[in-house]
């Protein structure tokens, strides 16, 4: 079994190709096409990756029996919305109809669990309640792939719904680390709530065990929690968080949601960062515990090292 990643030299795609050489698998990188659009529609995006030359694409995958992509823009602060719709909404579309050109078994797309917004309980359900730019761009990018695996009976498309990644060399693990050992770091009491905080290392080998699958794998898989709450997302990372009353919470978070719709959501982003500090998000359990293959749990790992990195200096952590 030969792999392809594409987007093998970014944070993630270089994890997801350590893990498949560690383990066996012979597995090559490729750089994605850089592309912009203004479609903001499945249909539209669909209809315009039928219109793109992909020969390049299939060139590179010719050969291979999985492709990973991991290209994209993981940015969600940014406010290039043409941008982020070409990389995160148009990109998979074009793979999925290069993958099934080229012959290709299996296509996985890394996604985010941002997809789902602020719903209590994340699930690998098509439900979508996007709020940023960066989110809606890759809740289009599910919908799209989706339409072009429909039309490719042949070709098994995944979506992995990955949840907040952490690792090595990522800008908000240094910021996380640095918030937790700050006086601003808090939970909403009594602190026991599920955090999404997962590991960059626990998705390559999800990515790893979804390619290896040998029976049907359905189109969409949330990545597993991997055991800490709020409380002990802070703690792992070197903080010791003060518990705050839950309803002053509450009333905080959503009067910072008011504050942003008066700025045109300027503040989402924002004000949902300290929402998941303080009140995490739970998720169900999926298709890999369902299965029994979920990836071993890493994050307290990358935490702690994360913490040493400041306990060093603040040197960078990449």
């Amino acid at each position: 079994m030969s792999w392809l990643v594409l987007g093998g030299s970014g944070f993630v795609g270089s994890e997801v190709l350590r893990a498949l050489r560690a383990a066996g698998v012979d597995a090559v990188p490729a750089a994605a096409p850089r592309l912009v659009t203004a479609a903001d529609t499945p249909e539209a995006l669909v209809a315009e990756a039928a219109l793109l030359d992909g020969a390049g694409l299939r060139a590179a995958m010719a050969g291979h029996s999985v492709v990973v992509n991991a290209a994209g823009l993981a940015t969600p602060s940014s406010g290039d919305v043409q941008a982020l719709l070409g990389a995160n909404a148009l990109l998979p579309a074009v793979v999925a109809r290069a993958a099934a050109a080229a012959g290709v078994g299996r296509v996985i797309h890394l996604s985010s669990a941002a997809v789902q917004g602020r719903t209590p309980v994340l699930d690998a359900t098509d439900t979508v309640h996007p709020f940023s730019a960066y989110s809606r761009s890759k809740a289009l990018g599910e919908q799209s792939i989706d339409r072009v695996a429909a039309d490719e009976p042949a070709l098994s498309v995944v979506t992995i719904r990955a949840t907040s990644v952490q690792g090595r060399g990522r800008p908000t693990t240094a910021a996380l680390a640095r918030l937790a050992r700050s006086p601003l770091a808090s939970v909403a009491s009594p602190g026991s709530a599920r955090s999404p905080i997962t590991s960059v290392e626990a998705l390559a080998g999800l990515v790893l065990a979804v390619g290896r699958y040998a029976g049907p794998v359905p189109s969409r898989v949330l990545q597993p929690w991997e055991g800490l709450t709020v409380r002990t997302v802070l703690e792992a990372a070197g903080g010791r968080p003060r518990i705050l009353p839950a309803a002053l919470c509450r009333l905080a978070v959503g009067s910072g949601y008011a504050l942003s719709g008066l700025l045109g959501g300027r503040l989402d982003g924002h004000v949902r960062r300290v929402e998941l500090m303080w009140f995490g998000q739970d998720q169900v359990p999926g298709w890999a515990e369902e299965q029994g293959i979920p990836p071993a749990p890493r994050v307290r790992e990358v935490l702690a090292r994360a913490q040493d990195r400041a306990d060093d200096g603040g040197a960078p952590i990449d």
